[in-house]
């Protein structure tokens, strides 16, 4: 079976939006989840933060055989949490079949801008 059950992203940060003018890109951060198996992945999400409590227990469900990209700048997408911009934050993500997880942040502020992508750490 491919992938892990429990992952972790220890570095979340949403950085400013800074869309401007007809520019289509905002800054974000979003985090994507591959199910590459024939049952649907029931996941529960937990959110830590610097200084103040988690918050625990966000669900969210992978189709069988789908992709599917969450965006931590919209709370809908995790279970009504607004994370904020600015904010130190970190992910548990526990499924209860094999997926694959990983991390990527578009920073706008700067005109050269800049993408970071990265494989979340399993166990």
């Amino acid at each position: 079976m491919d992938g892990k059950k429990r992952w972790y992203i220890p570095d979340g940060w949403i950085p400013p939006s800074c869309k401007s003018g007809d520019s289509i890109l905002e800054g974000h951060e979003a985090i994507s989840i591959l199910n590459c198996s024939a049952t649907d992945a029931h996941i529960i999400m937990d959110i830590y933060f610097e200084d103040k409590q988690p918050v625990t227990g966000i669900e969210i469900l992978v189709p069988a055989q789908r992709v599917k990209c969450i965006r931590t700048d919209h709370p809908e997408e995790i279970g009504g949490t607004d994370l904020g911009r600015l904010t130190q934050y970190a992910v548990r993500i526990v499924s209860d079949v094999s997926i694959v997880v990983q991390f990527g942040r578009m920073d706008v502020t700067q005109s050269n801008l800049s993408y970071v992508g990265t494989m979340a750490y399993s166990e």
